[in-house]
């Protein structure tokens, strides 16, 4: 299951934050190709999902500058596209072909432990990525306590509004509990004499999981929920929050808020969609379509069942981590911590700015890092303010699940929110198949 559509290049994001989509660690310079001599230098593999674009173009900046830097270590980048990673991490790996360094889906990573892709982080990286990166972000990086990659792209979820719809029916603020969410969903929704969508108060989707288990999976975690039992081997969603989740998102539809048939990205751009809940990185590209227009969007805070809860939402993300069976270990590890603590001057970001070379290499084209003191660092006090509460989130955002099973149990959870949305199971049956089929799924894969 893919985390968003610009993963996958449905949507190659235009996510432009507060600096210039060229934005390079100063210092960069072409590869230095060592001496040649036997043994001299060694060259580390590092595989991922950055085949084409500006992301490609944006990994190879630091990757070349570690080239030019050091003599005995070089490293070579080969990619994939999205759609292929997982499978060419587990045929590689069972060919013995593995590259030294990952880049999984976070997702994944309970898979790919549980197949002995993974080396766990050295005593001395896990302590610098727990003490150094947000708790969502070291989480997802994480399987069984045990921290096996630094974190890279990581994703948020909170709620867009269109501000112009919700004047006009009279709302005066977005808004920040799931009664006033309702209230404001059957307010702005409109339909013509026929029955038919005009605008969809809140944008519940099929079209991707982005929309179909992400938003989902994010008001679970508001209710203080959760997809997958503490212990992974069962789903935890049959409770009390998941009911409460599922039963709103069947009102919205029963009643006519929401037409999850409707393509959302393009129907919100459009002004056919009040509110929907979505990640950060669609920030950008709402930005470079809209136009004018944008200045309609609102973001925040995900609303919470009631004023007094504490604030949760979805994050989803990657990291860099080292193969098992990388033959030069300690040389990888070495790579990454440079690239993801050393701390560089960033051109165009201002003066006396400094940031690691990952976060500088996310926010040039679009994402965010874990690391929420180089975040607003980078993005400084004159950005885009829509981007302010995927960056606020990083601070009590609950990462996905990611043990044995989860893309299928995933992939499951999907099947069922469909058709909880589309009358062809109530919420009881939903909620009975999906603990059925996904306790199934997880439990079997331990």
């Amino acid at each position: 299951m893919r985390p968003s559509r610009r993963a996958d290049g449905l949507s190659r994001r235009h996510f432009a934050l507060a600096l210039p989509s060229a934005l390079l660690v100063s210092g960069c310079a072409g590869p230095h190709r060592g001496t040649g001599r036997p043994g001299d230098p060694v060259v580390l593999t590092l595989l991922s999902h950055y085949a084409s674009g500006e992301a490609a173009e944006a990994l190879r900046g630091p990757v070349d500058e570690w080239n030019a830097l050091h003599d005995r270590v070089k490293v070579r980048t080969t990619a994939v596209e999205f759609t292929d990673l997982l499978t060419t991490f587990m045929v590689r790996q069972a060919a013995g072909q593995g590259a030294d360094i990952l880049h999984p889906y976070c997702l994944w990573n309970g898979q790919l432990v549980q197949a002995g892709v993974l080396r766990p982080a050295p005593a001395e990286h896990a302590e610098e990525i727990r003490s150094g990166y947000g708790r969502a972000a070291v989480g997802s990086s994480s399987v069984g306590g045990t921290v096996y990659g630094y974190p890279t792209e990581v994703q948020t979820y909170a709620l867009y509004y269109n501000k112009r719809l919700l004047r006009e029916a009279g709302v005066a603020h977005p808004p920040r509990t799931w009664r006033e969410l309702e209230e404001t969903a059957y307010r702005t929704a409109k339909r013509d004499g026929y029955g038919n969508t005009l605008v969809q108060g809140f944008g519940l989707s099929t079209y991707d999981d982005s929309t179909t288990v992400g938003q989902t999976l994010a008001l679970l975690n508001a209710a203080g929920g959760a997809f997958v039992a503490a212990d992974g081997r069962s789903t935890a969603i049959d409770s009390p929050a998941g009911r409460a989740v599922f039963d709103l998102e069947h009102r919205l539809v029963a009643k006519g808020a929401s037409a999850p048939g409707v393509n959302v990205y393009k129907a919100f751009q459009s002004g056919q969609v009040a509110m929907v809940i979505s990640a950060g990185w669609w920030t950008g590209s709402l930005k470079a379509q809209m136009g004018e227009g944008y200045r309609d969007v609102g973001v925040a805070p995900l609303p919470v069942p009631a004023a007094d809860d504490t604030r949760a939402t979805l994050s989803t993300g990657f990291m860099l981590g080292v193969n098992a069976a990388s033959e030069h270990p300690r040389e990888a590890w070495d790579f990454l911590h440079w690239l993801n603590t050393e701390k560089v001057g960033v051109k165009g970001a201002g003066k006396g700015v400094t940031a690691t070379r990952m976060s500088a290499l996310q926010v040039s084209v679009g994402s965010l890092t874990g690391r929420a003191d180089d975040m607003r660092a980078l993005l400084g006090k004159g950005g885009d303010p829509n981007l302010r509460p995927f960056l606020d989130a990083l601070g009590y955002a609950v990462p996905e699940p990611n043990v044995p099973g989860a893309q299928q149990a995933k992939s499951l959870l999907r099947k069922n929110i469909e058709a909880l949305w589309t009358g062809q199971q109530s919420v009881d049956e939903a909620l009975r198949t999906t603990r059925r089929q996904v306790d199934q799924e997880v439990s079997r894969s331990w």
